[in-house]
């Protein structure tokens, strides 16, 4: 009898570890909001090129450094908590930094957002996965815009570093005899944003000489690298 009870209380041990086990494999993997980080102190440099083209003149190339620092929490006209993103600019890294601009970042049930120029933009949605449509200007008045999640979980650089899982946002990348618009984003986890493009160009069109040439009448070109990325 005592045997039997030896048994069958190593078969219930047996059952409660199997439930256990079974239970940590089955639980949902994390959404992802650690590639949208928000936290009070934290900052990122940028190293960002520019060409802007006009028609008949030589384009004109541009260099500086942007750096975003993140603010105190506050409560938005919703009541939800929302951060300063304090932006700064300076021509090179030997020269002092000058106040550029004030945007906002907050984090709203799956969205993260920010509201750039006054104007708010669904960076990202979560969890983060790939494939992943939505309109990036769903709460804007700026017309459909649809991103798109590609290359989730995947390792990417960025100059000389090395981020081991990023997630890639396509917003544009089209390209036609007459214009290219290309809009990518890429984000690192527990960084943000390390790599933005925007190549808004359009192609002379005016003449049949000059179709399918690509000869730019106007636009721009920018690129964002992270230089650095830290906590103040």
């Amino acid at each position: 009898m005592l045997s039997r009870v030896h048994g069958l209380a190593a078969l219930l041990s047996s059952l409660l570890l199997m439930a256990g086990c079974q239970s940590l494999t089955t639980e949902p993997s994390s959404p992802g909001y650690d590639y949208f980080p928000l936290e009070t102190g934290r900052y990122t440099i940028y190293d960002v090129e520019e060409n802007q083209y006009r028609l008949n003149s030589v384009p004109i190339p541009r260099t500086y450094q942007l750096k975003e620092v993140i603010g105190a929490v506050y409560s938005d006209v919703t009541n939800q908590p929302a951060y300063r993103l304090m932006r700064y600019r300076r021509p090179n890294a030997t020269q002092p930094w000058q106040v550029d601009s004030i945007w906002t970042a907050r984090l709203v049930n799956n969205e993260g957002i920010r509201t750039e120029n006054g104007a708010d933009f669904v960076k990202l949605i979560f969890p983060i996965d790939n494939q992943i449509r939505w309109n990036g200007n769903r709460l804007n008045t700026r017309g459909q815009d649809d991103y798109e999640m590609r290359n989730s979980g995947q390792p990417y650089r960025v100059s000389n570093k090395e981020f081991p899982e990023t997630v890639t946002v396509v917003a544009q990348n089209d390209s036609t005899l007459i214009a290219q618009d290309k809009r990518i984003d890429v984000y690192a986890r527990q960084v943000g944003m390390v790599y933005r493009e925007r190549t808004q160009l359009q192609f002379c069109s005016s003449t049949p000489t000059c179709i399918g040439k690509y000869q730019i009448d106007y636009g721009i070109r920018q690129v964002y690298r992270i230089n650095t990325y830290g906590k103040e």
